[in-house]
């Protein structure tokens, strides 16, 4: 009973915000069905749920990097 209020109670956090959920549940799919197939179900979900929660954070900075406001001009700076 313990072990499930645990699981209840992290899950609820993971989710409260759709910000920190970005990639989270993709992982947590595919790292629970990993971990399932080597005994380990609930821990390959944690693992992928921060492991998928760290590459879209890298997705996303990579793609606000692309999107520059000001591209640096081709003269670079001489007059």
């Amino acid at each position: 009973m313990k072990r499930i209020l645990i699981a209840a109670a992290i899950l609820a956090t993971a989710l409260s915000s759709t910000v920190n959920a970005k990639g989270c549940i993709k992982g947590a799919i595919v790292g629970g069905v990993a971990g399932h197939m080597a005994g380990h179900g609930k821990v390959g979900a944690v693992a992928g749920c921060i492991i998928g929660h760290h590459e879209a954070n890298k997705a996303n900075a990579e793609k606000v990097r692309g999107e520059s406001p000001n591209p640096p001009s081709k003269d670079d700076g001489k007059l």
